[in-house]
């Protein structure tokens, strides 16, 4: 077993060696990036300001802090469900305002964004309405099918529907599906925030 161990080690060794040393760029950005990602968490808590925060690091280490902070901001832009959402996406953009550079190309995406937001808060949510509602009725239909089918048709009966497991499932599928293309969107806009400096 020990031969193992060591000939594993020695493998180890030997891909190490292979990939040479870690250039100053790497070691940067394993040692800032991960502040930024702090730094981006404390804000998005309203811990900190970012401008102030950022102003304690030279050009070189601000790159990846800026970097860092940056993928956790982007990652707190989400679909305006509900006002929590809403407030967090809309800090998590102001936030990007500060840190990215090329504010024309920001403020692009970000009308962008705020278009798929409209229309999810508008259409979406009376797509979704009146998807849920269609397959109420569908399942409502289907399940006094089944029982006049079995009990006969003058059988009085009352099922709530919206309880059933089969319908809760059926439904989860048809609201991914309808958030889905929403979400599609959103991801794309999401790198296009990411390639911005």
């Amino acid at each position: 077993m020990d031969d193992e161990i060591k000939s594993a080690r020695e493998i180890a060794m030997a891909k190490l060696e292979e990939l040479g040393e870690a250039t100053e760029e790497e070691r940067l950005a394993w040692k800032y990036r991960p502040e930024g990602e702090k730094l981006a968490a404390r804000y998005m808590k309203q811990e900190c300001e970012l401008h102030k925060e950022l102003g304690k690091y030279d050009d070189k280490a601000g790159r990846y802090v800026r970097k860092g902070a940056s993928e956790i901001l982007i990652r707190n832009i989400v679909l305006p469900k509900d006002d929590f959402s809403r407030k967090n996406t809309k800090r998590a953009m102001d936030g990007l305002k500060e840190l990215k550079k090329d504010k024309v190309a920001l403020e692009n995406v970000f009308s962008q964004l705020r278009r798929i937001f409209t229309h999810y808060s508008e259409q979406g949510a009376q797509q979704t309405k009146q998807a849920y509602e269609s397959l109420k009725a569908e399942f409502t239909l289907k399940i006094q099918q089944a029982v006049r089918k079995q009990m006969g048709t003058n059988a009085n009966f009352r099922i709530d529907v919206e309880k059933q497991p089969q319908f809760q499932e059926e439904w989860l599928k048809v609201k991914s599906q309808l958030e889905g293309q929403y979400l599609k969107l959103l991801d794309e806009y999401k790198q296009a925030l990411s390639a911005i400096e």
